[in-house]
């Protein structure tokens, strides 16, 4: 019997991690490459129930520190210095997590901790956290989704879209 519980247990520790989809997004600008590699959880029906205090991320020991993905935390890898919203960032590997405070006013939280699970999180390493831009998709986007676009030159944005929310910020090689 015990071997059954702990079976079913493992089970169901494994759906959900399994759940969500690990994507890598990257893009070339001014010749060197920014990737993101997160895991995409999905909507689910839960339209409304996802962002808050009172929400599902709102449950989880980092709030209102989002990992901005499902399982092992959001990466960042940049070759070339950036500048993301305003914030000099050093070529190199990263954390990404967004901070949810004001529901208005996100903020992207650039952290140096690097390799750990999503639900990790140590203010101590922030690098620097810049405004996003806030706007909302035509459509419900059910899959969280990154996307850096480029601009002119060496600039872009990096875009963040899950539910019925986007957030972004600007970017440029250096």
């Amino acid at each position: 019997m015990k071997f059954v519980l702990t079976y079913t247990a493992a089970l169901m520790i494994t759906a959900g991690v399994v759940s969500a989809q690990t994507v890598t997004e990257s893009k070339t600008l001014g010749g060197k490459t920014i990737t993101i590699t997160y895991s995409s959880p999905k909507v689910n029906g839960r339209v409304g129930k996802l962002f808050g205090k009172d929400g599902r991320i709102g449950q989880d020991p980092t709030y209102p520190v989002w990992r901005a993905g499902a399982n092992a935390a959001t990466k960042l890898h940049t070759d070339a210095d950036l500048d993301v919203g305003g914030l000099a960032v050093p070529k190199g590997d990263y954390t990404l997590y967004v901070d949810l405070t004001d529901p208005a006013k996100w903020q992207l939280v650039i952290n140096r901790q690097t390799g750990q699970w999503g639900l990790t999180y140590t203010k101590e390493q922030d690098l620097g956290r810049v405004p996003m831009t806030m706007t909302k998709p035509a459509t419900l986007v059910e899959d969280l989704k990154y996307t850096l676009t480029e601009g002119s030159g060496n600039k872009g944005k990096l875009t963040l879209a899950w539910e019925t929310v986007a957030a972004s910020v600007p970017i440029a090689v250096k």
